[in-house]
């Protein structure tokens, strides 16, 4: 599913025209990415959370040439599914 679906969706489900479910799912990205970018974590209760790991540097290898490169550290965003969501999917 990609935005202009989803978007759809969230319209058809929630009773919203389409203009008003993009405006909510853009303000749900931006306040998400602003939260993550300040290190908070978002928890929405029974879908899942979403937080910011550090990925430390480690050593890889190129793999045309074959030498050894170092992949710098970097922040990463991880998300890890709640209970309701897990089962709903099995």
């Amino acid at each position: 599913m990609n935005k202009a679906q989803l978007i759809d969706a969230v319209a058809a489900e929630a009773g919203l025209t389409k203009a008003d479910a993009k405006k909510a799912l853009d303000a749900f990205v931006k306040t998400t990415s602003d939260a993550l970018k300040n290190g908070d974590r978002v928890a929405l209760i029974g879908f899942g959370s979403f937080a910011i790991s550090t990925r430390s540097e480690r050593t890889g290898r190129n793999p045309q040439t074959g030498k050894e490169i170092t992949i710098p550290a970097k922040r990463v965003v991880k998300f890890k599914a709640g209970s309701e969501l897990t089962d709903q999917v099995q």
